[in-house]
């Protein structure tokens, strides 16, 4: 299983000051020192956190694979064609969320996203649709040509007792639905120090997770590197 770290929140410390540190490129060459696989960031349209400079300075720093957060809108996915990344993985966005609030319909953009998804693949980039787990959801993904989907564990990690138990069971039916049907299956969202264990316990065929804010925030108290190896530790079978 491979770790994907989402750096968003290093660049949102430095853009609250307006400064231009924390840098996300230093980020994310202590997330890879650390063991991570692949770095994940969110180019939003409000420019909250990540900006245009950094997606193009970790596109030629890199030495780890890049996975683009991305909204199915005209601006951005111009500027995904024209930097490639390895990785796209298309996310419901609204502009009064804190972060992204469960996942992308799938099934209702149906006509909206096939287009989008077609450029991208022609472009090379590999495509992944961050979507709740639900069998109709992972279907449509198959049918709309991405290459694999991101389950959105925020359901999960917002419940208790028996209501984390039924999401996990949701997440491990839908799980093992895409891996069928020849998907790769991804998941993310909320996940942490605490609640990764039960979740990894609970899921199959997982291919890689991609956590973010609970590794930067652990990293203000360890360090990114540290953060990271804790976290890998986690999920080593």
């Amino acid at each position: 299983m491979k770790l994907g770290v989402n750096i968003d929140h290093v660049a949102t410390l430095r853009e609250v000051r307006g400064a231009r540190y924390p840098s996300p490129l230093e980020a994310a060459a202590l997330c890879r020192q650390g063991g991570a696989d692949s770095i994940t960031i969110h180019l939003r349209v409000d420019r909250r956190h990540i900006q245009d400079a950094d997606l193009q300075a970790l596109r030629r720093a890199l030495t780890i694979p890049l996975n683009l957060e991305m909204a199915n809108t005209p601006e951005i996915v111009e500027i995904a064609l024209t930097e490639v990344p390895e990785e796209v993985c298309l996310v419901p966005e609204k502009r009064e969320e804190l972060t992204t609030e469960g996942g992308l319909d799938a099934v209702g953009q149906f006509a909206a996203l096939k287009p989008t998804i077609a450029r991208l693949k022609e472009q090379g980039i590999a495509v992944s649709l961050f979507i709740e787990p639900t069998l109709s959801q992972v279907d449509a993904a198959k049918a709309l040509g991405a290459q694999m989907v991101e389950l959105h564990t925020g359901t999960y990690c917002d419940q208790e007792g028996a209501a984390a138990e039924a999401e996990l069971e949701r997440l491990a039916a839908a799980a093992r639905h895409g891996h069928q049907i020849g998907l790769r299956v991804n998941a993310g969202h909320s996940l942490n120090y605490d609640n990764l264990t039960a979740f990894l316990k609970a899921v199959p065929h997982l291919d890689t997770l991609n956590i973010g804010h609970s590794i930067v925030a652990r990293s203000v108290m360890v360090g990114m590197e540290q953060a990271v190896r804790e976290i890998k530790a986690l999920m080593a079978p």
